[in-house]
């Protein structure tokens, strides 16, 4: 998914995987697992946040790629 800032003011998305600082306007790709942590959906809650569209299959595995590269998978 695709979210956005929707505030005026930055915003910090703290979840279990990684941290997301969103200017306004700012948009930022997260996984799908990442919509369903509870930083993320409290902030989607009070719509500090919002999700602007789903990302393309594509889209999905680079940010997948990127995450690894930065945090590897402990298999």
């Amino acid at each position: 998914m695709v979210i956005k800032n929707t505030n005026a003011t930055p915003v910090s998305v703290q979840m279990t995987t990684r941290a997301i600082l969103l200017r306004p306007g700012d948009e930022e790709m997260v996984t799908a697992e990442e919509v369903q942590d509870a930083g993320l959906r409290d902030h989607l809650q009070v719509r500090s946040v919002s999700i602007v569209r789903p990302t393309t299959e594509e889209e999905e595995i680079q940010l997948k790629e990127r995450l690894d590269a930065i945090v590897p998978n402990e298999s």
